[in-house]
C-alpha cells in the first residue's frame, strides 16, 4: 500500500486544512504515516503569512527534494497558503516537487496524488473559495484537544496582511455544521475544542446578518464530556457585551482570549487599517478584567511598522507594562509584497525593528515571571498532555495555557498515575522559564 505522510506548517487553521485532507488521503486507499520523509508520498501543507514562515515553508520542501533524490521518496506534493501566493514560482524554483495545488484544489488531493504517481506533474489552482470548510478530518493533535474552524478568510483587510489575498473573503460555516464536528470530536475523546477563524468574533455575520458566537458558544456549552473550550484570535472593535457576559457566565468557557492587538498607538493603528488607540484599548482590557475575574488576556503585538516613530514604540512599550498582559507576543514588521504597508514609505531597517520586538518581549518575560510568582501555593485544574521522560515529571496545561503557543505546567505525583487527557489539581510550588511548577494533589 502506498504511503503519504503529511507535514503541516503555521497556524491552526492551517492544520485543520491539512486535516481534512489527510481524511481525504486515507478514505482514497492509501496509508497515512506520521513521518512525511519516510513515506512514498510527502506533502507540505505550506504557511505563506509572512517571510520567516514562507523561509520555513521552502526549506522543508527542499529538505524533501534532497530525499527525492536519494530515492528515500517518490513524490513531493505542495499545497497550502505558500503554494496559492506563489503558483507560478514553486515548481520553476524547486522542479522536484510533483503536485502544486492551490487551496481551492484541497478537495483533489487523491487525484492528483494518484497522477503523479502515474508519471503526470500536476498544478492545480481553481477559485480559492472552493476550499472546503466542513468535511471529515483526521485529527493531528493530541486526543483530547483540537481546533474548530468556524470561518475562514478575511475582510479586515489590515495593510500588513496578505490573507484577504491568500484565502479570500470572510465565509461562517453553519451553525448546524460546526455542532456536529464538536459532537463527533468529543465522541473521539477531545475534552478541549480551541474556537478559531482568521476573525473569530465576525462569526454569522456574513450568513445569520449579525454577529453569532455568543449563540455559538452558548450551543458548545451544551456538549456532554466537552469540558474547556477557548477562543482565539477575537478583534478587539468585536467583543460585544453579550460576549464578555457568555464569557463570564458559561462555565465550560475558559476564562481566556485571544486578542491580537498589533499596537496600540492610534495613528499606527490608522496606518495598519485597524481601528482603536490606546485609550480605547486600555478601556476595553480593564472592562474585560472587570467583568471576568481572572482573565487571561494573549495578545500579539508588531514592532518597527514602517514610520514608526521612537516615539510611538514608546508608546507601545508602556502600554506593555502598564497592561501586564498574562500572555503576549512581540514580532518585527514583515515587509510582504503584495500589501499596502509593503509599499509604504519609511520602512525600518531590519536590526531596528529586531531590536524594538526583542525590547517588548523582553519586557514580557519580566510580567511573566512576576505572574508566576503569584501563583506559588495555588492550585490549578491542569489538562494532561504526557510524561516528560528526562525531566520525570508529567505536564499540561491549565485554563492559562492555549496549546502550542503558551506555557506549560510540569508536574511530580506520589500517588495514582494520571492519563493523558485528564483533567487533575496541581499545587504550584515554582515556576522554571515561564513554565509553573508543581505537585499533583490526591
Amino acid at each position: 500500500m502506498t504511503t503519504v505522510g503529511f507535514v503541516s506548517l503555521g497556524c491552526a487553521k492551517n492544520r485543520v486544512d491539512c486535516e481534512m485532507m489527510m481524511s481525504k488521503v486515507r478514505e482514497g486507499g492509501f496509508k497515512l504515516i506520521e513521518d512525511a520523509a519516510m513515506a512514498d508520498v510527502a506533502v507540505i501543507n505550506t504557511c505563506g503569512f509572512i517571510e520567516s514562515s514562507k523561509q520555513e515553508s521552502i526549506n522543508e520542501i527542499l529538505e524533501l527534494a534532497k530525499l527525492k533524490e536519494e530515492g528515500k521518496i517518490k513524490k513531493i506534493v505542495v499545497t497550502g497558503c505558500l503554494a496559492q501566493r506563489y503558483a507560478a514560482q514553486i515548481r520553476e524554483l524547486i522542479p522536484e516537487t510533483d503536485v502544486v495545488l492551490g487551496l481551492g484544489a484541497n478537495s483533489d488531493i487523491v487525484k492528483a496524488i494518484n497522477d503523479s504517481l502515474c508519471g503526470d506533474t500536476v498544478e492545480s489552482f481553481p477559485d480559492k473559495e472552493l476550499m472546503p470548510l466542513d468535511g471529515k478530518r483526521v485529527q493531528s493533535t493530541l486526543q483530547h484537544y483540537a481546533y474548530l474552524r468556524v470561518a475562514d478568510g478575511c475582510d479586515n483587510c489590515c495593510t500588513y496582511c496578505a490573507i484577504p489575498l491568500i484565502r479570500g473573503r470572510f465565509r461562517s460555516r453553519k451553525m448546524e455544521s460546526i455542532l456536529e464536528e464538536a459532537q463527533i470530536l468529543v465522541n473521539n475523546g477531545v475534552k478541549e475544542i480551541n474556537v478559531i477563524a482568521q476573525d473569530t468574533t465576525r462569526y454569522g455575520e456574513d450568513i445569520y446578518s449579525k454577529l453569532m458566537l455568543p449563540t455559538l458558544l452558548k450551543e458548545l456549552c451544551k456538549i456532554e464530556g466537552l469540558e474547556w473550550i477557548r477562543i482565539l484570535y477575537c478583534y478587539p472593535e468585536r467583543i460585544t457585551d453579550e460576549l464578555i457576559e457568555t464569557i463570564k457566565t458559561e462555565d465550560k468557557i475558559v476564562k481566556y482570549i485571544d486578542l491580537p492587538l498589533q499596537h496600540c498607538n492610534g495613528d499606527v493603528l490608522n496606518k495598519m487599517n485597524r481601528r482603536g488607540d490606546k485609550d480605547s484599548l486600555t478601556e476595553l482590557i480593564n472592562k474585560l478584567r472587570a467583568e471576568i475575574p481572572d482573565i487571561t488576556l494573549r495578545t500579539t503585538l508588531i514592532a518597527g511598522f514602517p514610520g514608526e516613530t521612537e516615539e510611538q514604540f514608546e508608546e507601545l512599550s508602556q502600554f506593555v507594562q502598564d497592561m501586564k498582559f498574562e500572555r503576549l507576543g512581540c514580532f518585527a514588521y514583515s515587509q510582504e509584497e503584495d500589501t499596502i504597508a509593503g509599499d509604504m514609505p519609511d520602512q525600518i531597517d531590519e536590526d531596528v525593528k529586531a531590536h524594538r520586538a526583542q525590547i517588548i518581549n523582553e519586557q514580557q518575560a519580566i510580567i511573566m515571571q512576576d505572574n508566576c510568582e503569584n501563583y506559588i501555593n495555588k492550585t490549578l485544574e491542569v489538562l494532561v498532555d504526557g510524561f516528560d521522560r528526562y525531566a520525570e515529571c508529567y505536564f499540561g496545561r491549565s485554563v492559562l495555557d492555549a496549546p502550542e503557543v503558551d506555557p506549560c505546567v510540569f508536574f511530580t505525583t506520589d500517588g495514582v498515575k494520571p492519563r493523558q487527557g485528564d483533567i487533575v489539581k496541581v499545587k504550584i510550588t515554582d515556576w522554571l522559564d515561564c513554565d509553573l511548577v508543581g505537585e499533583m494533589e490526591a
